[in-house]
């Protein structure tokens, strides 16, 4: 996939999966565009991707505030005369039943989650529809694909973010303007650190995981592959291909497989949280 003279920009551009896109992509020559709410790690990253020979620009952004996501893509469009590539990669993640969420938790997931999404969408569609061409990339999760137990109000809106993202395939080809999503898997990534555990113990949920986490720059490589072969769907563990087909094939099997992962977290559910 060559990206020479191409132009991306990356929401949650720091770390994880943004980072590993980011060096992956620089490598092939293109130009990016980096965004993260988190200052100091997107300057340490950015300063690392120069010092390889990378292109880039780096600006602080908060996904949850449309202005800003608006004046990101408006400023690299200014500078750079075209974007070929948006990556609403931005997220936050909450495990917990949906009996512990608060609405507080709900607002941050659908702020970031979702509306994060939106804005990136809104900003770059319409520049892409009136220069003909450009790729939007969503990223959801495994958990907007299948039942995903103790995961209720992330996966609302990661199911909201594989919905919207379907809409705007069939509705962006007539301009040339291609769309896909990304449902993960397991990645290891800072996002299972920073993840909010409520009532649960993080490591026990990582014992019970049905798979190793993958390196996130190998996610980024399969991401890009889908990319370039224009998949809607970007799925890329064996796990997730698994649940996703049972769910869409035998949706009873899928939601009796969500019962025994709920069953096995509970088992070790602490009550004084």
């Amino acid at each position: 996939m060559d990206l020479a003279g191409k132009v991306a920009i990356i929401t949650g551009g720091a770390g994880g999966i943004g980072k590993a896109l980011a060096e992956e992509m620089a490598e092939r020559g293109c130009y990016l565009v980096l965004a993260d709410i988190n200052t100091e790690l997107l300057e340490k990253t950015a300063a690392e991707l120069r010092a390889t020979g990378a292109q880039l620009d780096a600006t602080t952004v908060d996904v949850r505030d449309a202005v800003q996501v608006q004046a990101l893509v408006d400023g690299a469009l200014n500078e750079l005369g075209r974007i070929d590539f948006f990556f609403n990669n931005a997220g936050v993640n909450l495990c917990a039943e949906l009996r512990d969420t608060s609405l507080d938790d709900w607002s941050l997931l659908i702020d970031v989650n979702l509306r994060g999404v939106v804005h990136g969408v809104h900003a770059a569609y319409p520049i892409m529809r009136k220069q003909g061409f450009g790729h939007i990339v969503n990223t959801a999760s495994a958990a907007g694909l299948v039942p995903a137990a103790a995961e209720g109000a992330y996966a609302a809106t990661k199911h909201a973010v594989v919905g919207l993202s379907m809409a705007l395939r069939v509705e962006a080809e007539a301009f040339g303007v291609k769309v896909s999503v990304v449902c993960p898997g397991l990645v290891d990534t800072p996002i299972l650190d920073s993840t909010k555990y409520v009532k649960l113990d993080p490591e026990v949920i990582r014992k019970v995981a049905p798979e190793k986490p993958i390196p996130p720059r190998k996610a980024a490589q399969l991401i890009l592959r889908g990319v370039d072969r224009n998949e809607f769907f970007v799925v890329l563990t064996l796990t997730t291909h698994a649940l996703w087909r049972l769910h869409r094939y035998a949706p009873a099997a899928s939601m009796g497989v969500g019962k025994i992962a709920i069953g096995k977290f509970r088992e070790f559910r602490r009550e004084d949280d």
